[in-house]
């Protein structure tokens, strides 16, 4: 079991029992209270029970690939490149073209929600932390979170 959780726009934060992982996603960092301090840029990763993979896009941004579990999480805000590169059953975007694109089951919005759902014309609920047990939990037909 792990949960997602948002303080900012342009953050995402993974829990398990023993890791916590902050991705920031406007200053490609994730911040995991390491010893070598915050990692910026792309590169393959594992923390606890979290693998990541950032990739670098052409505009010199980085999307973010975690894994937890055996549930793909893609972190990329309002990015739109690379996303060939991102298989998410969760995805957490502002962007419209990218939920068409990867068709994750959750999207969890890290931007103009309102923009977002009436587009895809889905409803969108709001949650404090986003808990996910396993693959299995996530739902069976798509729907936006939006966390705060």
């Amino acid at each position: 079991m792990f949960e997602i959780e948002s303080k900012k726009p342009s953050e995402i934060i993974l829990s398990t029992k023993t890791t916590t992982v902050k991705i920031d996603i406007d200053d490609s960092s994730i911040d995991a209270n390491l010893n070598v301090g915050v990692i910026h840029g792309p590169g393959e990763f594992e923390i606890g029970e979290i693998s990541l993979r950032g990739i670098a896009t052409p505009s010199q941004r980085v999307i973010y690939d975690a894994e937890i579990g055996g549930v793909h999480i893609g972190i990329i805000g309002n990015i739109e490149e690379n996303l060939d590169d991102i298989v998410a059953d969760i995805l957490c975007t502002s962007s419209v073209r990218a939920v068409r694109e990867i068709e994750p089951k959750l999207v969890v919005s890290m931007g103009n929600v309102d923009g977002m759902v009436s587009e895809l014309k889905l409803t969108a609920r709001t949650e404090k932390k986003l808990k996910i047990k396993n693959l299995d939990s996530l739902p069976a037909s798509k729907e936006v979170v939006v966390l705060n």
